[in-house]
């Protein structure tokens, strides 16, 4: 049967409710069907209880619920056990734990963190904090003119004091795809840790992790049609086991005495406290309906909007685009010779349509591009080639009266 966008598009509330409004700020957080909706309100209409907890029926029910979503993350990303899949906040709270856990455990004095310019300040602060602490040092990685990391100069890089790399699977700026098996496979060659933002790439390309064979990959729910407030950690078995807890509190102890405690194992040991319950069951329910409409179904039609969307961008005059590489996200950044992007987002509010304009948490990435900030248009499966036109006749329309004309 062909994928049918118009019936997938109307299983999101969102999107029904006002047809000339045009949401092009998915990289920013993407919409939620309406089975993940209806997941949340009915753990809280007929089974609100805390889990891992309680024995009574309600309680078991939540714990079942909880650890089936947990199994649904496993299999989505291709980790070998569920114990290697950590429920977080976000991927910046991931980013911390593995920052602040690992840091500690292993990183030195004058030891080296690896990170690209183009990086997300959630894959750059919590480093700068750990690298202050243990006295590290964070040196950049050059990058190709596509914007791409340079794989030979990342390589010439590599030595016994590099411990960890840090580094983007698909780039929230750009939509470029980093070749992160050369990297793993690299920096695994002199002893050195991967982490891998994956935050843009969660909803439009499929994640093995054994393949990739990173140490750690972390993700947000909200990027991937689920609930905000949720993100997932995977860490090696190995790895995670010899790390320490980095929150105090319930559920994560084993025994606990006046003067010392001792860690629950994995995956408990990083989950304290009462976890986003509601959420987590929600975001088993975004993977669930991913693994329906199928992820091959999502990237060809992405693959459409993309065509479509850059052949379109490429006829406006004076738009210099930020995507230089071959992208495989439909997000497009790009700024429009003597206008601010800031005025051209406000412009482009007025007309119903929403885009970003700014930094978009990648200060570092403006800086190496010599801009203040950009706008970006992005994408997902669910969007038209028709809110395409409406959006690129707005544009249009702004430019001119931007520039003095009648828009």
């Amino acid at each position: 049967m062909a994928f049918d966008v118009k019936k997938e598009r109307a299983s999101f509330p969102n999107l029904t409710q006002d047809n000339s409004f045009v949401y092009f700020d998915n990289a920013a957080t993407t919409h939620k069907p309406k089975v993940v909706i209806d997941s949340i309100s009915d753990f809280y209409s007929k089974h609100n209880s805390n889990i891992h907890r309680s024995i009574h029926k309600s309680g078991s029910i939540a714990t079942q619920k909880y650890e089936e979503a947990r199994k649904r993350v496993q299999h989505f990303i291709n980790a070998n056990k569920s114990e290697e899949v950590i429920f977080t906040s976000g991927t910046t709270e991931s980013i911390n734990i593995v920052a602040q856990s690992f840091g500690e455990k292993f990183l030195k004095e004058k030891n080296v963190i690896l990170l690209a310019p183009s990086e997300h300040h959630a894959n750059i602060v919590p480093w700068q904090l750990i690298a202050k602490k243990k006295n590290a040092i964070i040196k950049l990685i050059p990058l190709n003119k596509d914007l791409s990391i340079n794989i030979p100069s990342f390589i010439s890089m590599l030595n016994v004091n590099v411990k960890l790399v840090a580094i983007q699977h698909i780039s929230n700026v750009t939509g470029a795809v980093q070749k992160i098996k050369s990297i793993v496979r690299e920096a695994h060659k002199l002893g050195a840790s991967v982490l891998v933002d994956g935050a843009q790439a969660i909803a439009h390309t499929q994640i093995n992790v054994v393949d990739l064979d990173c140490d750690f990959y972390c993700f947000s729910s909200h990027k991937a049609f689920g609930p905000t407030g949720l993100g997932v950690l995977f860490g090696k078995e190995n790895i995670l086991n010899a790390m320490g807890p980095i929150f105090g509190g319930g559920q994560m102890i084993s025994r606990v005495k006046i003067d010392k405690s001792t860690w629950a194992p994995l995956p408990f040991k990083f989950e304290s406290g009462t976890p986003n319950i509601a959420a987590t069951i929600g975001l088993g329910e975004a993977i669930k309906y991913i693994e329906t409409i199928k992820l091959e179904n999502i990237q060809h039609r992405e693959s459409e909007l993309i065509s479509y969307m850059s052949k379109k961008l490429s006829a406006i005059e004076g738009l210099i685009s930020y995507n230089k590489a071959k992208i495989i996200a439909p997000i497009f950044s790009f700024n429009i010779v003597g206008i601010h992007h800031l005025d051209i987002s406000t412009l482009l509010n007025e007309k119903n349509i929403a885009v970003r304009s700014g930094h978009h948490c990648a200060q570092p990435f403006m800086d190496y591009l010599e801009i203040s900030g950009c706008i970006r248009a992005s994408l997902s499966f669910y969007n038209t080639l028709e809110e395409i036109d409406m959006f690129i006749e707005a544009l249009r329309s702004v430019i001119l009266f931007l520039k003095g004309g009648h828009g």
